[in-house]
């Protein structure tokens, strides 16, 4: 039987996974730049991790090169990739602390790359992204988050900006309005190419603050990464519940949407 592969792209504040046996790094050529990556095993899984930002936390969210990140995972032929990612809260009821299990997005980005499709295949490709994040994989982890009585929202809609600076109490306000309910910097265009690349991907979102003009004050990088050291235990626990609870041979559709993936991207 084909061994059963799972990816974690850690967000600011996780840059390791200490529950990883067999720890090796490696780095792997993409046609859009090498990506250095961390494997090993997990309950007889193959786990690998991936920090988005880099091992220092040293790379932005908007020069984060998410065309190499997806495209490695998908030379590595993972069967599901669950991401990470520190957000502002712009909802009352997400408070600081909660994991959103976000199935819906906003992209309110500027310059980033946002497709492997750019007329290669000689042909235009259009993905359907109606479900921009995998059922299988956000049921797999609400399910591992109730096991351990973790506070879990089950949907919520990710808006993503450009960054690398916080957000406006104006943009927030209007970004309510549109109906999104959380803020970062990093789901887009992560999803999108997982989607077109045919891999099953969910985020965990975790809010560590409220956004701005719903605060108490001015938003800090500090504030968002001690807020993630402190809850890294638990989210460290949520991780190892949810690569258990995933299981192969997922029923959804995000393989076939990646039908037209080019080849030599991989």
């Amino acid at each position: 039987m084909r061994e059963f592969k799972v990816a974690i792209i850690g967000g600011s504040g996780l840059y390791r996974q200490s529950f990883i046996e067999n720890y090796k790094e490696f780095t792997t050529d993409t046609r859009y730049g090498k990506v250095s990556l961390k494997t090993g095993t997990y309950q007889d899984k193959t786990v690998y991790f991936l920090p988005r930002h880099g091992d220092s936390h040293n790379v932005p969210p908007h020069l984060v090169n998410y065309r190499a990140n997806i495209a490695a995972l998908k030379t590595l032929d993972v069967d599901a990739i669950i991401a990470t990612a520190a957000v502002g809260t712009m909802r009352r009821e997400m408070v600081p602390g909660t994991r959103v299990i976000v199935d819906q997005c906003i992209d309110f980005t500027r310059q980033r790359p946002l497709t492997f499709y750019e007329g290669q295949e000689g042909f235009v490709v259009h993905t359907d992204f109606s479900e921009p994040y995998c059922n299988e994989v956000r049921s797999s982890i609400l399910k591992a988050g109730r096991s351990l009585d973790q506070a879990m929202i089950d949907g919520g809609c990710y808006i993503c900006t450009e960054g690398p600076r916080f957000e406006t109490p104006a943009e927030i306000k209007m970004f309510k309005d549109w109906g999104a309910d959380v803020v970062g910097m990093t789901s887009i265009p992560e999803a999108i190419l997982a989607r077109e690349a045919g891999l099953c991907y969910a985020t965990i979102a975790l809010p560590t603050n409220y956004a701005a003009g719903l605060n108490n004050g001015l938003l800090t990088q500090e504030e968002v990464l001690a807020a993630m050291e402190k809850d890294r235990p638990q989210l460290e626990e949520l991780l190892k519940a949810s690569i258990t609870e995933i299981k192969p041979g997922s029923s959804c559709s995000c393989k076939e949407a990646g039908k037209y993936y080019p080849r030599e991207n991989q």
